[in-house]
């Protein structure tokens, strides 16, 4: 295998980058809304793999730069799509909870139908169909509320805020599974190489939480003297609406590929631990 990890820079290519071989390339390095940079980049490194962990993830800004928003999420899929049938490439893509909108209250199969309620869901969506319906050896997965040593994220900003204040407000009323992006990254390493794997696939880790639980163990694990207090979602306005609930079931990734899924916070414990350990 010869594998493109693009959006090398972000969480889970930074994690990638330490379990496997392959090319990585962020933006500086490669442009994937450039069709034609794209396959002159694939075809002069010889790629037989991409993992796509690019896109535009600002869920409040994509509300004011629809346009960027689906040039990134779509559009440039599009463009991984074609390049991965004109050079018979495995494409393993990443997506994610935003798809759905948050009506149920049981766990998201890869059966239920996406209806996202904003423009970063209803973006990263049209992506998936993309890729869907480009008859080419593909993969993707959709995951949720990312965090990881690398990057910024929920788990930093909780860790830096909380230092500085002595009173944070989260809100409790939406409610999903935080998901460590070194075990995805994991996961990924083993999907990209495995054929056998095709279509749409769910993987977070185990457990259920809101983002006021997720920020009160993040204080709690490091020991800051700060208290979490728990708001509604209309009580901090947002530019996007979030789905109230976004859980995903696992139970396919779990069966096809046979591992086991550490819990929400296990993870967060020894992402917390290398971060202070540096």
């Amino acid at each position: 295998m010869n594998i493109l990890v693009t959006g090398a820079h972000g969480q889970l290519g930074s994690e990638l980058s330490t379990m496997i071989d392959g090319v990585f390339a962020d933006v500086d390095e490669l442009d994937i809304t450039n069709s034609e940079m794209l396959n002159d980049f694939v075809k002069h490194h010889a790629i037989t793999h991409i993992i796509n962990c690019a896109a535009y993830t600002q869920v409040d800004n994509a509300e004011r730069e629809r346009e960027q928003a689906f040039f990134v999420n779509r559009d440039a899929v599009k463009n991984l799509a074609n390049a991965a049938r004109m050079h018979t490439i495995r494409l393993v893509h990443i997506s994610t909870d935003f798809v759905f909108n948050g009506n149920k209250n049981t766990p998201y199969t890869e059966d239920d139908m996406p209806d996202p309620i904003s423009v970063y869901g209803a973006s990263k969506y049209e992506g998936e169909c993309a890729i869907v319906t480009s008859n080419i050896d593909y993969a993707i997965v959709r995951t949720s509320w990312l965090y990881s040593t690398y990057g910024n994220n929920f788990v930093k900003t909780i860790t830096r805020l909380a230092k500085e204040k002595k009173l944070l407000r989260v809100v409790y009323d939406q409610v999903g599974t935080p998901t460590y992006a070194k075990d995805l990254a994991q996961v990924l390493s083993k999907i990209v190489g495995d054929s056998s794997l095709k279509g749409v696939y769910h993987y977070s880790n185990e457990g259920v939480a809101s983002w006021y639980d997720f920020a009160k163990a993040i204080v709690d694990i490091m020991g800051i003297a700060c208290t979490i207090e728990p708001i509604v979602s209309s009580d901090y306005p947002a530019l996007a609406k979030r789905p109230a609930y976004s859980v995903l079931d696992k139970g396919k990734i779990k069966k096809q590929l046979a591992i086991p899924i550490p819990y929400w916070r296990d993870s967060l414990h020894q992402c917390l631990d290398r971060l202070n350990n540096g």
